[in-house]
């Protein structure tokens, strides 16, 4: 991975962390501050985008620490399923927090109930992208297993020279 992608890569990080800790004050603002008026539940929402933000959070920093060891040249080993499994970690519950959404969403959906339809296809496909990350994650169990295998092999390959 060269330098430029690096550090654009980092760039975009560091901008949508900071969008993610200034959503989450603006909700915690508005928990304190606006009371809800009984059109929607607020406060639930407004919950579960804080937390929604704390899963984009996990999600941040574990690829930032993925680029980290790729630029190291670390990144086949155990080490880094830590970092992989964070971020399906961090998937599967922004997927669910949506599905919280939807559910809350879905009461006041009656008379078109293709909105639920659709959020529900949303955090579906928002699943289908854990789902990739877990065969990228079989994919890098499987480079690690042979990278093991290679530096073993160089091993035995070495006492024979």
């Amino acid at each position: 991975m060269g330098k430029l992608a690096v550090h654009a890569l980092r760039a975009v990080l560091v901008v949508v962390l900071v969008g993610t800790v200034f959503v989450q004050a603006l909700m915690v603002w508005a928990l304190a501050t606006d009371p809800e008026d009984g059109s929607l539940p607020l406060t639930p929402l407004r919950v579960i985008t804080i937390l929604g933000m704390v899963s984009a959070q996990v999600a941040l920093v574990c690829v930032w620490r993925l680029v980290t060891m790729v630029r190291r040249g670390t990144v086949f080993s155990h080490a880094a399923f830590r970092y992989v499994d964070g971020v399906i970690g961090a998937i599967v519950a922004a997927a669910l927090m949506w599905f919280g959404v939807t559910a809350l969403n879905a009461p006041g959906q009656r008379e078109d109930p293709g909105v639920t339809v659709i959020m529900g296809g949303v955090g579906l496909a928002i699943l289908g992208v854990a789902l990739i990350v877990l065969v990228m994650r079989m994919l890098l169990t499987q480079a690690v297993a042979r990278d093991i295998e290679a530096a073993r092999m160089q091993a035995e390959l070495d006492e024979v020279i």
